[in-house]
C-alpha cells in the first residue's frame, strides 16, 4: 500500500522544529529539544570561541584533522575516517543522499512516528511513492531513525540488520540515523551498525545497497546553533562520490574545532552516562505519584528506552496535551508538542534535564496535574 505526503508547508507540518522558543525574557530551560542536559563540553566550547579569531581564514576544506577525530570516537580507530563526510547539520546530509538515491518508493523505520526531517527532504525531491512502513514490500529508499526520536524505540545492531535486508530492495539505498545512539551507553559503538562492517559489505558486493549511517552531532554534545552533522559511507570511494555533491566549505571553523575537542571528552560522556537514566526514571516516576489517583483511562503513558534522552508522553488527551504545551511555554520551560509534525495530538516530547530544572517544568504543570486529577 502506498500514500502521498505532503510537504513542508502542507497540513502534517513537516517543517515544524523544537528549540525555538528560547529567546523569552522568562526562559528557564528547554525541554522541547533532545540535546543533553549538560550544555556543550567545556573544552570543545573553549575551543570553538578560540576559533572565532580565524574567521578571516577558509576552513581546512578536507576537515581531516576531524575526521580522523570523530573516526576514533567512532570506532576506536583513525583509519576509517576516509569513509567519514562532515555537514552543516545532519540536514545538509541527509539531503544529499536522499538527491542521490535513485528514483522509487521509500519507507520510514518500523515506528508509529519518526524524525520528520527525512520525509519533508524526500517531499522536496518529489519521491511521492511512500510505502507503509508495516508493509513487507521492500522500498527503493530507506530512512531509519534508531534511537528513535520522538518515541524512543530502539533495535539492536542485528535486530536492525535483520529487518533493513527484509525491507530493501536490491539496489537500493539505506539512510540509518544514529544520532541519539551514543546515549545507549559505553557500549554504544558494539550496539551500532557501524560494528557490522561486514553486514555493509555484504549488502554492497551481493545486493547493491547503499548503507549509510548519519548523526547528528548537536544532540549529544548541546550544539544545535552550530551545526554539525556526518554520514559514514560504505566505503571511501562513494564517500567521495557523495562529497562532489556537497557544496564547499559547510563546515566553519568553530564547528570544525569544537568537534576536534568535543571527541576526546570521555568525562563529558560517563557524565552523561550515569545521570541521564537516572534523571529520565525519576521524572516520569514523578509524574507517575503525582497522578497515581487518576483512573486509568486518563493516566499518563511514557514511551521509549530508558537510556534516550526525552520521555514520549501520551496524555491521553488532546486538550490536556495543548494545556500542558501552553503552561510549559509560558513559564519559561518549553516542551515539544506531538501534534505538529508527528499528527499524534495527545502527546508531548518532554526532554531530560537536571531535577532543578524539572521543578520549574512541575511547578508550571500543577494547574495541569490538578485539572487531570478532578476531571
Amino acid at each position: 500500500m502506498s500514500t502521498a505526503i505532503t510537504n513542508g508547508h502542507g497540513s502534517a507540518d513537516l517543517g515544524y522544529h523544537g528549540g525555538q522558543q528560547w529567546q523569552t525574557e522568562n526562559f528557564v530551560d528547554d525541554f522541547s529539544v533532545t540535546t543533553n542536559m549538560y550544555g556543550p563540553p567545556t573544552r570543545a566550547m573553549e575551543a570553538a570561541k578560540k576559533a572565532l579569531a580565524h574567521i578571516v581564514h577558509y576552513p581546512e576544506r578536507e576537515q581531516t584533522i576531524a575526521r580522523k577525530g570523530l573516526s576514533r570516537f567512532l570506532f576506536n580507530e583513525e583509519n576509517q575516517y576516509n569513509r567519514i563526510l562532515l555537514g552543516n547539520g545532519a540536514s545538509e546530509l541527509i539531503d544529499l543522499l536522499i538527491r542521490r538515491a535513485s528514483p522509487g518508493s521509500f519507507k520510514t523505520g518500523p515506528w508509529d512516528v519518526q524524525y520528520k526531517e527525512y520525509e519533508r527532504s524526500v517531499a522536496v525531491h518529489g519521491r511521492h511513492h511512500r510505502l507503509n512502513n508495516q508493509s513487507k514490500e521492500p522500498a527503493n529508499l530507506i530512512c531509519i531513525v534508531n534511537p528513535c526520536n520522538p518515541t524512543g524505540d530502539f533495535k539492536g545492531a542485528d535486530e536492525l540488520s535483520t529487518w533493513l535486508c527484509e525491507n530493501i530492495q536490491d539496489r537500493g539505498t539505506v539512510l540509518v540515523d544514529e544520532s541519539m545512539q551514543p546515549w545507549v551507553g559505553p557500549h554504544f559503538r558494539e550496539d551500532s551498525l557501524l560494528s557490522r562492517k561486514d553486514f555493509i559489505d555484504t549488502m554492497l558486493r551481493d545486493r547493491g545497497v547503499h548503507v549509510y549511517v548519519i548523526h547528528s552531532w548537536t544532540k549529544i554534545w548541546c550544539c544545535p546553533g552550530l551545526r554539525i552533522g556526518s554520514i559514514v559511507a560504505p566505503n571511501e570511494t562513494i564517500a567521495n562520490d557523495c562529497q562532489q555533491l556537497q557544496v564547499p566549505w559547510s563546515v566553519n571553523v568553530m564547528a570544525s574545532a569544537f568537534l576536534i575537542e568535543a571527541v576526546k571528552d570521555d568525562d563529558y560522556m560517563t557524565r552523561t552516562w550515569n545521570n541521564t537514566e537516572k534523571y529520565r526514571n525519576s521524572q516520569i516516576v514523578r509524574l507517575q505519584e503525582a497522578l497515581q489517583d487518576v483512573p486509568e483511562s486518563a493516566r499518563w503513558k511514557f514511551y521509549g528506552e530508558s537510556f534516550n534522552s526525552s520521555i514520549w508522553i501520551d496524555m491521553q488527551d488532546v486538550a490536556t496535551a495543548d494545556l500542558a504545551c501552553e503552561l510549559a511555554e509560558k513559564a519559561g520551560t518549553p516542551v515539544r508538542p506531538g501534534k505538529h509534525g508527528y499528527e499524534r495530538p495527545s502527546y508531548v516530547r518532554v526532554a531530560v534535564r537536571e531535577p532543578t530544572s524539572f521543578d520549574h517544568l512541575m511547578t508550571a504543570w500543577r494547574p495541569l496535574l490538578e485539572k487531570v486529577k478532578s476531571s
